[in-house]
């Protein structure tokens, strides 16, 4: 594998500016990641607080017990229970197969984040991934996309569950995962290694219960030797620790909505859409009910908390007593995740994707109010995976990579399919589509003068002969493309692989694609690489 940089653009103009502009965006957020200093700042800051990190490691280790483990988790464990220690901390939902690439770029990037810190600080620095099993949005997690030879088939594991469950709620039948398993990987192609993936995650289907589960189960066996730690955000035993602080979240929710509506107020003043949700009604919690996860406000004529629906209701001193006797049916949302994790983790970096640094960016004045501080945010790493074959097509087609990341291949293939035209047929067509029209107009004026009622039959026939010339048209051009098929055949297979439907390659593609070709040993190579917190694109040639 071989690693080099390019000049991509990030997905939102906000992110664009934080990576590449961080002076115009500074105010926004605590720290300044362009600073050479700011990870021993932040970890000075970290240095002046407490931590229940016995309880957090305990969380953690329970949790992972029934996931594959190695000795690197257990000495990450040791070193979370290290008072001199921090962590650098991402999350993502729990995608089927891991979800798309950018969950693994995600999980790179804080392992490699947390190996960089830890020999610059000369302190223990540990990866921690936050899997979001509190999200209730199963339509977003039961899929993957396959590629087939024209285009990508959208497999969703076809399984029916009804309201809003929580990810780590959701139990599949082990014996449909099985097969739908088999029939991604129909789509991948019988390879080298297809035996020993299915293999893998056969295990990880019979070992497991849940989406969430099945997903931990498969990062851990891909990260364990790096001492990756999980933590689910709907861990029963989390929310026994999260208790105090969803304590202050409820009695400090109107001083948090507030905050961020004024911050939304003043990043639109300066152009920016609003990347949250939220309105002055916003409690910013939700509450589980009847495997329900509801969104609750705060209705301040009658003083209470309703869920949309209004058919939950609560006072804040019952809401109180529910969350002392049943905190796991409480869960944040979008503005308190961060909150919580900055209460529960000493977070040196949180890995963030385009979207999450243009949501982060709402919350300064919310964690301020709450006492606390917005970590750095670490643009994750961008990811482009070049095969030789695309590679080699790039280089026949004369493309640069850049450009096919920005723009696709659109317009490069319409100028070559230009190129190859017939344009003495093109035009003796044209020509011929224009006499006939003509004449038609004499001729359906010529039959409204004898018989208005023969008019229509008249235009029908013009419609017919300009379709016939139109399918001739069509015909002869399909067969001057057959005759430059292998060129057209790399422009598609150029813009499946780096820009498939006109996303970028991490928002389709999947690692076990990868994997059933490469083998294990992929993952080892892609960590293995000398990647740069800079905000450039990486493209790894493989």
């Amino acid at each position: 594998m071989e690693l080099e940089n390019a000049a991509v653009l990030a997905t939102n103009r906000f992110a664009s500016l934080y990576i590449e502009d961080m002076e115009s965006v500074k105010d926004f957020f605590q720290y300044n990641i362009k600073e050479e200093t700011v990870f021993r700042q932040r970890y000075d800051d970290l240095m002046k607080r407490d931590f229940n990190r016995e309880g957090m490691a305990e969380c953690i280790n329970h949790y992972m017990n029934k996931f594959p483990t190695s000795a690197a988790v257990k000495r990450s464990l040791e070193s979370f229970r290290d008072s001199r220690s921090v962590a650098v901390i991402g999350g993502q939902q729990a995608g089927l197969l891991t979800g798309p690439l950018y969950t693994i770029h995600k999980i790179i990037s804080i392992i490699k984040l947390a190996e960089q810190q830890e020999k610059a600080l000369g302190q223990p620095v540990v990866p921690i991934f936050w899997v979001a099993g509190e999200d209730h949005d199963h339509l977003e997690i039961n899929h993957i996309f396959a590629p087939q030879k024209e285009n990508f088939k959208k497999k969703n594991y076809n399984e029916t569950f009804t309201g809003k469950m929580m990810a780590s709620h959701i139990e599949f039948d082990k014996n449909k995962m099985h097969t739908w398993i088999r029939q991604v990987f129909s789509y991948f192609g019988d390879r080298a290694h297809t035996k020993e993936m299915l293999a893998v995650v056969d295990e990880a289907i019979t070992q497991t219960r849940t989406f969430t589960e099945f997903f931990s189960y498969l990062v851990m066996y891909f990260f364990k030797d790096y001492g990756l730690l999980l933590i689910d955000s709907a861990d029963p035993k989390l929310r026994q620790l999260e208790k105090p602080f969803f304590s202050r979240l409820i009695h400090n929710r109107q001083v948090i909505t507030d905050s961020v509506l004024n911050q939304q107020e003043k990043k639109q003043g300066m152009g920016f859409s609003k990347a949250i949700e939220i309105d002055g009604y916003a409690a910013n919690l939700f509450y589980y009910h009847e495997n329900e996860r509801e969104l609750l406000e705060f209705d301040p004529t009658e003083n209470i908390f309703v869920s949309k629906t209004n058919e939950l209701r609560f006072t804040e001193e019952e809401l109180m007593e529910l969350l002392e006797s049943n905190p796991e049916r409480f869960s944040n949302n979008v503005v308190t995740r961060p909150l919580m994790q900055e209460w529960l983790f000493p977070t040196l970096a949180f890995i963030a994707g385009p979207g999450e640094i243009a949501y982060w960016g709402e919350l300064l004045p919310a964690f301020q109010k709450m006492g606390s501080q917005v970590p750095p945010i670490v643009p994750r790493l961008n990811i482009t995976l070049l095969d030789k074959t695309a590679d080699r097509d790039l280089d026949e087609l004369n493309l640069s990579i850049e450009a096919v990341l920005n723009r696709g291949t659109a317009e490069e293939k319409e100028r070559f399919l230009a190129s190859i035209k017939d344009e003495g047929f093109e035009s003796l067509i044209m020509e011929t589509k224009n006499e006939i029209d003509n004449r038609y107009k004499e001729i359906i004026a010529k039959v409204r003068e004898i018989d208005q009622g023969h008019v229509h039959l008249a235009e029908s026939n013009l419609a017919v002969q300009i379709r016939q010339l139109e399918f001739l048209q069509r015909k002869v051009e399909d067969s001057i493309a057959r005759k430059h098929g292998s060129t057209l055949e790399k422009y598609h297979r150029v813009e499946q692989i780096l820009k498939p439907d006109g996303q970028p390659q991490e928002r389709i593609w999947n690692i076990f694609y990868y994997l059933n070709e490469y083998g294990m040993n992929f993952i080892d190579e892609l960590l293995n690489l000398p990647y740069e917190f800079d905000g450039r694109h990486q493209i790894i040639r493989i």
